[in-house]
């Protein structure tokens, strides 16, 4: 499983776009979205003005007919937006998806009347209609689009926010995928310099070697100051237009409208936030214990990925394919077998190459197609889990595909689930099948690491969010250095004195995408993980038969709150009680971690 080519280890392993179009010139990307937009028109022409006169019946038949007209938008988008992260640097990829995204707001414009028209009608008479069978399969889409009465706006100004995001903020998060994928950090190896893509000197903050990790610490620091002036600029213009979009839509705080469009309410999200930051101590006391195992007086910034013994083998491509597929399959047959399908059918996109977007997604697309999973494979341990994680994605979206367009898609609260479940099922098997003390210490201190990540790290994050906002809004435009003292902030008081963030890892911020394509996307991953927790207690309890009711969540997609769904599997995510004790499942897995290190 050794490989001196850690950029080499996916070589190959592109996805095929060819479901969705044959290629960039494809006449039927124009021949769909002109069909579509035909389509709407004459949509508007027997609805506009007449929504709030529709019996349910014919509510119902209308919301069918829309789904239909969207499925051409939604597959010329996700083709153009999947074909230039996988290469940012062709100019014609970047045009596509302008041209799609244009083409894509004059039809949204033109459908736009019957969400504001539905939004309008009195509340008495929205219930009726609401609580009539007719409406039962539509009942939640159409009640999650009156959430937002409060904050839309005219006709007329909606249409003017939907055509100049198109060279507002769509463009801006265009502009920071190209700054980052086309950006090369120096690496200064035993006196030799490496030029590395982003995810390779990432990856190189998880070598053994302590030099190594400096070097990559040094390197990306480096790299992104060089291009701070117009990254920074692209995170306060952002920030302002956030702040001025909340302000015409009456949001009273920056956060709201992400609670919102997550269906949970403020309270639930403090209550998150706040049992996690009362817990910030258990992170400090798990990488005081990294320290001793590490031999270090104090771990510095570029320390708190350094592999433990045992841990640091690079893994092949094929070698974690048949890992996770196992894991699957020994939890439920039918996950491994959705699963498979993404490599066998050329879903995934895995190999490192310049100009490709980093990070990992998996994007669901259309019910009757199947979703695309991109990867930055380097070959490290959390490598394999985010196989895992995105494969998790994927089944999800599959299953979750028999809900049709409007509600295949859960919010993100719920989004990360099985993407988390299925990380947590591979740490199992790794578990399980490993007696060498020292490797199952490695790995259970991998996965406390990826845990801390995807809790406690994303609510730092949050937290920074946040502070940077409310900080736009008071002081106007920021500089650099005041958004790196906001980072350090808000991520020093998780590691106390168990590790040293240094003024370089101040702009680290830089790179982070969430901040610039959803803003305040990330504690959905704290929720996740805790949710998750629950749901393996869940399944100890019930075994086998729980695996069924699990899928079942799975399928339900987007057809109903995140509170209803989980009541299901009698889960109260309104109960603080409830993030307790997902907190109090990781305090035993640092005990645990403390015992094997004894």
């Amino acid at each position: 499983m050794e490989s001196t080519n850690p950029a080499g280890l996916a070589a190959g392993v592109r996805w095929d776009l060819s479901d969705l179009y044959a290629a960039p010139d494809d006449p039927a990307i124009e021949a769909d979205l002109d069909r579509a937009l035909a389509q709407s028109q004459a949509f508007a022409e027997r609805h506009r003005g007449g929504v709030a006169t529709l019996a349910a019946a014919d509510l119902a038949a209308a919301i069918d007919e829309l789904e239909v007209l969207n499925e051409p938008t939604v597959r010329a988008a996700c083709y153009s937006q999947l074909l230039f992260s996988a290469d940012t640097s062709d100019p014609r990829h970047g045009a596509l998806m302008q041209r799609v995204q244009e083409r894509i707001s004059e039809i949204r414009n033109t459908l736009l009347f019957f969400e504001l028209e539905w939004v309008a009608v009195e509340a008495a008479a929205a219930e009726a209609l609401l609580a009539d069978p007719a409406l039962a399969r539509r009942r939640h889409f159409l009640d999650s689009m009156r959430r937002y009465r409060p904050h839309v706006l005219s006709e007329p100004e909606e249409r003017i926010l939907e055509e100049t995001a198109n060279t507002g903020r769509r463009a801006f998060s265009r502009l920071f995928d190209e700054i980052m994928s086309s950006m090369r950090f120096e690496v200064s190896t035993d006196g030799e310099i490496e030029d590395l893509g982003e995810e390779e000197v990432l990856s190189r903050l998880y070598s053994p070697d302590r030099d190594a990790r400096r070097a990559a610490s040094e390197a990306l620091t480096a790299g992104l100051r060089a291009n701070a002036g117009p990254l920074a600029f692209i995170f306060n213009t952002l920030v302002q237009d956030k702040a001025v979009d909340d302000r015409l839509r009456d949001y009273g705080a920056p956060m709201d409208a992400r609670n919102l469009a997550n269906e949970i309410a403020d309270s639930s999200v403090d209550a998150l936030l706040s049992a996690c930051v009362e817990n910030y101590p258990l992170v400090a006391r798990y990488y005081r214990l990294k320290a001793k195992i590490l031999g270090l007086d104090r771990l510095e910034d570029y320390d708190r990925y350094a592999p433990l013994p045992g841990s640091d083998r690079s893994v092949s491509f094929e070698d974690a394919k048949n890992l996770v597929l196992e894991a699957y399959a020994d939890f439920c047959p039918e996950m491994a077998d959705i699963a498979r399908r993404f490599f066998d059918e050329r879903w995934i996109d895995a190999e490192l190459r310049p100009g490709k977007r980093g990070g990992a997604f998996s994007a669901s697309t259309l019910p009757n197609v199947h979703p695309y999973v991109l990867l930055n494979y380097t070959g490290n341990q959390r490598d394999v889990m985010t196989v895992a994680h995105e494969l998790g994605h994927g089944v999800h979206q599959t299953l979750a595909a028999a809900q049709g367009l409007f509600e295949q898609s859960t919010p993100l609260t719920t989004a990360e689930t099985a993407s988390v479940f299925g990380e947590m099922l591979v740490f199992r098997r790794l578990m399980k099948s490993e007696s060498d003390p020292k490797a199952r210490l490695a790995l259970l201190c991998g996965k406390l690491e990826d845990a801390f990540a995807t809790v406690f790290r994303q609510v730092c994050m949050t937290r920074f969010e946040e502070s940077l906002h409310a900080a736009r809004r008071e002081e106007g435009e920021l500089a650099m250095a005041r958004i790196d003292e906001l980072w350090l902030a808000a991520n020093r008081p998780m590691f106390g004195d168990s590790v040293h963030l240094s003024d370089d890892y101040g702009c680290w911020w830089l790179y982070i995408p969430h901040f610039v394509h959803s803003p305040f996307y990330c504690y959905a991953y704290a929720f996740g993980e805790l949710l998750v927790l629950a749901l393996l207690r869940c399944y100890d309890e019930q075994g086998e038969a729980f695996a069924a009711r699990y899928l079942d969540l799975l399928r339900a997609g987007g057809s109903d709150s995140p509170e209803a769904l989980l009541a299901r599997l009698d889960l109260d995510i309104a109960n603080p009680a409830f993030w307790r004790g997902g907190l109090a499942l990781l305090e035993e897995m640092v005990d645990q971690a403390e015992e094997l290190a004894a």
